[in-house]
């Protein structure tokens, strides 16, 4: 019986294809512990949407990089802008088919306007944008705009040196 367990795992692609990613939901308040976490790790917080071109384009970099530097005191947080109603629908089944394991959550306060100045003053609403910070070392980088993978490779090596 364990034999036929084993086999099923491995025809369906792995435990991981036997579950549905779970999504956190956060609002300002998780936002804000986000961005006030005092760890001596490199935070990459990414604010995205499934139904943004750039951002579709820009998240397999998120993917392989977070791959990459697990565990290497940098924390991929990716943020998503879609409606917290579309979860099951839209989103879920767009990280499945694209192959997204990394820390998503949903933003659950969809006035933007109230919360977007907590991330940066000079965020003008539009996404991609990305958010690099460590605390604990005073390190604070936002970027307004997508960026490559090479971008944000350089972006990580940068900010996370020693």
């Amino acid at each position: 019986m364990r034999n036929l367990f084993v086999i099923i795992i491995l025809l369906t692609g792995g435990i991981a294809s036997l579950t549905a990613q779970k999504i956190e939901k956060i609002g300002v308040a998780e936002l804000e512990e986000i961005i006030a976490s005092q760890g001596d790790v490199l935070h990459v917080v990414n604010f995205w949407a499934t139904w943004c071109p750039p951002c579709v384009t820009e998240l397999p970099y998120f993917e392989k990089l977070s791959n990459e530097y697990g565990g290497k005191e940098v924390k991929f947080i990716l943020i998503s802008l879609d409606f917290p109603s579309q979860i099951e629908s839209r989103l879920i089944p767009f990280l499945k088919t694209n192959k997204i394991t990394a820390d998503v959550r949903v933003m659950t306060n969809i006035d933007y306007n109230s919360w977007i100045e907590k991330v940066d003053s000079s965020w003008q609403g539009n996404i991609p944008v990305t958010l690099l910070f460590n605390n604990a070392r005073k390190v604070r980088h936002f970027h307004p705009s997508e960026v490559t993978e090479k971008e944000l490779r350089d972006l990580i090596t940068r900010f996370n040196s020693n």
